[in-house]
């Protein structure tokens, strides 16, 4: 038995690879690199379910009917969920994706594509107290996003950058998410209900839930000079630096410099990001000095903090917005579930009591 099934095999897939010893990660045959900052979230979409939904529109079609099924879903979900408001935006974006009629059809692909763009921004106006903003079908998803997020339409900076992002964590192989999903799947449950415990499971905080924290973090320490006496501290308290460390890399994780790279395209606020800079820099140094036989290099939480609140995102809703990008991966990985048609189901080992023996 493997702890956390720490290095076991449960699927061969075409569909991502993690190279945790070189820091690679490869998306259909594509590195990151060629990928991230050169194409958009309906371009990663159409070659991630390439092959797996026959009749899902082409890439030429892709985004008008992308945006017919977010104009749907406004309509059809937002219009007309009685959601409580007093539910975190993860919770809320998880309710309205359940009203959505189950299925394993190019139609449900696309709503479930459109729905965390959707239900993101609608759930954030709404805890502030503002109305949801219809989609405009006419956009690409992440212009529309953040046009209905925000009431205006984007900079085509600021799209690119949260393409950047959607493209960034598409995918990348079985994490905890990815495997829930496939899970579902496997019992021909429909996609709703896989992409229901992909978010089910990214919400917790050892997976998707964690970046926020890190906000958390760059606040109290306030500026660079702080950085290390805070960051010591921390430490000496037992507490984990958030945006530290991945289960898979042993070097540094390669999205951590795409999201970078981003954020200086970006153009955003560059006091902010000096202070990341300084931070990232001590917490490196003293990771190295206190943990030498381990290897903690940043991973994709801390620079996701940093772009996802420049382009508007509140720190509760970032589960949200890695959900839009992920739902790529779930729905191609649920769909290669399928295809497969075997049922996931291992084995236990019991080592609690046996029943006592009849005298």
């Amino acid at each position: 038995m493997s702890d956390g099934l720490e290095d076991v095999v449960a699927a061969h897939t075409v569909l991502s690879e993690v190279d945790g010893a070189a820091g690679r990660l490869v998306m259909r045959g594509h590195s990151l690199d060629e990928l991230a900052g050169h194409t958009s979230f309906e371009e990663m979409a159409a070659l991630m379910l390439d092959g797996f939904v026959p009749d899902l529109p082409a890439m030429k079609d892709l985004p008008a009917a992308l945006g017919a099924a977010r104009a749907e879903l406004f309509e059809t979900v937002v219009r007309k969920a009685a959601v409580p408001t007093t539910l975190g935006p993860v919770e809320m974006i998880r309710a309205m994706t359940a009203l959505i009629p189950d299925g394993e059809d190019a139609g449900t692909v696309l709503r479930l594509l459109a729905a965390p763009a959707v239900f993101t921004a609608a759930s954030l106006r709404l805890q502030r107290g503002l109305a949801p903003v219809a989609p405009d079908p006419a956009l690409l998803q992440a212009a529309d996003t953040l046009r209905m997020l925000h009431g205006k339409a984007p900079t085509l900076q600021q799209a690119a950058a949260l393409d950047t992002y959607l493209v960034t964590v598409a995918d990348h192989g079985l994490n905890a998410s990815t495997f829930a999903s496939r899970v579902v799947a496997s019992t021909r449950a429909g996609l709703v209900s896989a992409v229901l415990a992909g978010i089910s499971a990214l919400k917790g905080p050892l997976h998707g839930g964690a970046p926020g924290p890190v906000i958390e973090m760059l606040d109290a320490i306030g500026t660079p000079g702080n950085a290390r006496a805070w960051l010591e501290a921390a430490l000496d308290r037992g507490d984990r630096l958030m945006g530290f460390g991945h289960r898979i890399y042993r070097v540094r994780d390669p999205r951590a410099d795409a999201l970078k790279g981003a954020i200086r395209r970006l153009g955003a606020d560059s006091g902010r990001l000096a202070l990341a800079e300084a931070v990232e820099q001590a917490a490196l140094a003293i990771l190295r000095e206190r943990k030498p036989n381990r290897t903690l290099e940043t991973n994709v939480e801390f620079y996701t903090a940093l772009l996802l609140e420049a382009l508007g995102f509140t720190p509760d809703s970032f589960t949200c917005v890695f959900a839009l990008g992920r739902t790529t991966g779930w729905l191609a990985h649920a769909k290669e579930q399928i295809a497969g048609g075997r049922l996931i189901r291992p084995q236990s080992v019991y080592v609690g009591p046996q029943p006592r023996q009849a005298a």
